[in-house]
């Protein structure tokens, strides 16, 4: 089983950007554990991180017959990006959706996702906790006898 995990705008500004919201990890920090934690669940990852919308379409169109599903924590794009949306319903594989804060507790405009409609669940919140209990719940849909 392998999953795609993108990784969108500002994310390489993790460990700099309001540490008191995400902490003192870095990107390649998050990486680290998340490829840690993918030998746990017995998948392979990938990782892509990218502040440019296109590249991060063009990354998800590249995954079809490529991966399994795709975990993805889009940044500020979950609340502006169709075209993501749009890319992520093409491919029609399993999504999950990530943030490391309760995007419900934070500025109204952070409330509205494109990419929950079209994705198997939204977990926010937990730090990089979010992340694993994705990549676990992708693991878990893909397991099942659907």
């Amino acid at each position: 089983m392998k999953i795609l995990v993108i990784n969108g705008v500002n994310m390489n500004m993790l460990g700099i950007r309001e540490p008191e919201k995400y902490g003192s990890m870095t990107l390649k920090d998050l990486e680290k554990d998340l490829y840690a934690f993918s030998f746990e669940l017995g998948i392979d990852i990938e990782t892509f991180q990218s502040n440019h919308e296109g590249e991060i379409v063009e990354k998800i169109h590249s995954a079809k017959g490529n991966f399994d599903g795709i975990l993805i924590n889009a940044g500020a794009y979950t609340h502006t990006s169709i075209a993501i949306r749009d890319a992520l319903s093409a491919v029609a594989l399993p999504v999950v959706e990530v943030h490391m804060t309760n995007i419900y507790t934070r500025e109204e405009f952070r409330h509205h996702s494109y990419i929950a409609p079209v994705s198997l669940g939204q977990i926010s919140g937990f730090g990089i906790n979010s992340y694993k209990l994705g990549l676990k719940a992708i693991v878990d849909f893909l397991s099942e006898d659907n």
